[in-house]
């Protein structure tokens, strides 16, 4: 579709074909096994950790992702599990993001695949993120035998990602990492583990009870300083006792 059309109606276009393109979905689509859930949960709070971090950097979780084609009236569509776009300014997105009326275009996606629940046509996406949107960056993983593979876009096709020292996979523009760890995709950022909750929350507890022994310690130094200042006066008082005894009793001296 031409994008020399007023941006009101390409949006009210886009929007017509977003809603049309819901109906259409199977009930499978809103389907997905245990380890799909979990591995875009374990996504979304760690890539939230990098949100909060980098303004330009937006998350989006199963969002219908619209472009155009060239000769074709009808735009493309594809669905990302997961999807990352760079932009310092702000997007339109709501129902769907519509690459005609965004600022900037998808620069990473995301995806789990089980044997158990496809859900989607994820070779048919693959073709699409490679050969019509060019996503810079596509990250594919399968929970059921560990597969993970990284692609980066050479301009004509998709290769694999190679692992670096640490056996990471590196997108350096986003200064992110990722590899599996303890069976699903984690994320470095800037050579750093992204924590999860529970992570972030066992840190939490386990600062709280140092400040509670800290505290305790304190409490007992400040008793000791007390019993200390008491014993103190105490000794003071006794020798000032002492001394006026001693000046009372004494011997006039000889004139």
């Amino acid at each position: 579709m031409a994008t020399t059309k007023p941006r009101a109606v390409i949006a009210v276009t886009y929007e017509a074909w977003a809603q049309e393109y819901l109906r259409s979905l199977p009930l499978e689509h809103f389907m997905e096994s245990k380890g799909q859930a979990t591995q875009r949960k374990i996504t979304m709070e760690s890539l939230d950790l990098v949100t909060a971090r980098r303004p330009d950097f937006h998350v989006f979780n199963e969002i219908l992702v619209q472009y155009p084609r060239p000769g074709q009236k009808r735009p493309g569509q594809v669905v990302p599990d997961n999807m990352v776009v760079l932009s310092g300014e702000p997007l339109e997105a709501d129902s769907s993001f519509n690459t005609p009326l965004e600022p900037a275009r998808p620069f990473w996606v995301l995806e789990y695949v089980s044997k158990n629940n496809k859900r989607k046509d994820y070779d048919d996406n693959f073709d699409k993120y490679e050969k019509e949107l060019k996503v810079p960056y596509y990250l594919i993983f399968y929970p059921d035998n560990q597969e993970l593979t990284l692609y980066r876009h050479q301009g004509k096709k998709y290769v694999s990602v190679k692992p670096n020292r640490q056996g990471r996979y590196a997108i350096p523009d986003l200064d992110i990492e990722v590899a599996l760890l303890d069976r699903w995709v984690r994320f470095w950022y800037k050579g750093e583990l992204l924590p999860l909750p529970g992570d972030l929350q066992r840190d939490l507890d386990s600062a709280k009870q140092q400040i509670e022994q800290e505290r305790g310690r304190a409490d007992e130094l400040q008793r000791r300083l007390e019993e200390a200042e008491r014993e103190l006066t105490r000794l003071r008082s006794q020798s000032l006792s002492g001394n006026g005894r001693r000046n009372n009793g004494a011997k006039p001296g000889k004139g």
